[in-house]
Order: C-alpha cells, then sequence, then structure tokens
C-alpha cells in the first residue's frame, strides 16, 4: 500500500437524548458522520464542518475516541479518527442528499447494524469514557 492510497475521515460519535445519531449510505450501511478533511484543515474542523453538512447540527467535540484503518477495497484504505461530540441545545438533525437517511439509536441496537466493526468499536469507548459537561 502506498501513502497516496491512504485517506482520512474524521467521524463524529454523536449521542441525542440517549441514542447515537447515525448515517444510512447508499450501500445500505450505516456510518458516523464525518468525512475527509479540506486541504488545510484541521481535523476537529473538519469534523465540525461535515457534522453540520450532513446533519445540520452544531456540535462542541470533546475528545478523541478512536483511529482505526477501514479497508474499502484491496487496495483502497481509509484513516478513520473519531471524535466524542456533544450536541448544541436546540436542533434536531436533519439529513443532507449526501445520505439516504439518518437514525437515532440505543446502544443496544447497535450491533445489529449494518456497518463497519470499527464504528462500533468506536461507539463503545465512547459509552465507556462519554464526554463530561
Amino acid at each position: 500500500m502506498t501513502a497516496a492510497a491512504l485517506a482520512v475521515s474524521i467521524k463524529g460519535v454523536l449521542e441525542i437524548d440517549g441514542r447515537f445519531c447515525l448515517l444510512r449510505n447508499d450501500r445500505g450501511e450505516w456510518e458516523l458522520p464525518g468525512g475527509r478533511p479540506e486541504p488545510d484543515e484541521e481535523p476537529q474542523a473538519a469534523c465540525l464542518r461535515e457534522i453540520a453538512e450532513e446533519l445540520g447540527l452544531k456540535v462542541e467535540l470533546a475528545h478523541i475516541l478512536d483511529s482505526w484503518r477501514y479497508r474499502v477495497l484491496p487496495d483502497r484504505h481509509v484513516l478513520i479518527v473519531t471524535y466524542a461530540c456533544r450536541p448544541l441545545a436546540g436542533v434536531r438533525p436533519r439529513v443532507s442528499d449526501e445520505h439516504v437517511e439518518y437514525g437515532l439509536f440505543a446502544p443496544a441496537e447497535i450491533e445489529a447494524l449494518v456497518m463497519p466493526a470499527g464504528y462500533k468499536a468506536s461507539i463503545r469507548r465512547y459509552l465507556d469514557s462519554p464526554p463530561r459537561s
């Protein structure tokens, strides 16, 4: 694998009223909100921007939860970095045209969802060390 083949994606683990906010992509998989940083964009800024674009939400980042490599295709990998997030008051999520739908899932529902194991692990890490108010 060459360095050029490793993309980066910054994701947020966002809990709203005891449920986790996930997005369903056009492949039928659930994923955490977030995406690739723009050139010269800091990871934290990318996470805030992507969540605002994908869900219409403003959030506050707490701490890094996890990082892991996701094999998208045999020759394509993405480095995923996840942050614990807190929603700022008042606004409910809405889905952008980048995804099919959003859902709010109780922790007990997460394991049964079709989504990469690394996202599930990041949610478990969040449950072990949630953001402090």
